[in-house]
């Protein structure tokens, strides 16, 4: 069962880019945009999960899930892709909610 975490991850983000794709929110709108913020947020992330790790905070557990690859000490190989995966749907989210919303902006005149 080693690698359904990634796994779920992988597919999770396969859905969450053909929503993506079908309505045109981050990737397809701006990709060179959303590449960038994907992977600022991931790295900052990635380091506030190295501080966390650092101080004793976080600590990994173990899981029959897990592929049991470490990129760094207490740190998984699936970490960076679910970060990155997590600032992927917020922007896809934030796209999304603000197409549907209202945008709040009143017109002076």
């Amino acid at each position: 069962m080693g690698g359904l975490y990634l796994l779920a991850i992988l597919l999770s983000g396969a859905g969450i880019a053909a929503l993506d794709a079908r309505f045109r929110l981050a990737m397809w709108a701006a990709p060179a945009r959303t590449a960038i913020a994907v992977g600022i947020g991931t790295v900052f992330f990635l380091i506030w999960d190295a501080v966390g790790i650092a101080t004793g905070v976080f600590v990994k557990g173990d899981g029959p899930f897990l592929l049991g690859i470490d990129v760094a000490p207490q740190m998984p190989l699936e970490e960076p892709f679910f970060l990155a995966f997590l600032c992927y749907i917020g922007l896809v989210v934030w796209a999304a909610a603000r197409r549907v919303l209202p945008s709040g902006r009143t017109e002076q005149r």
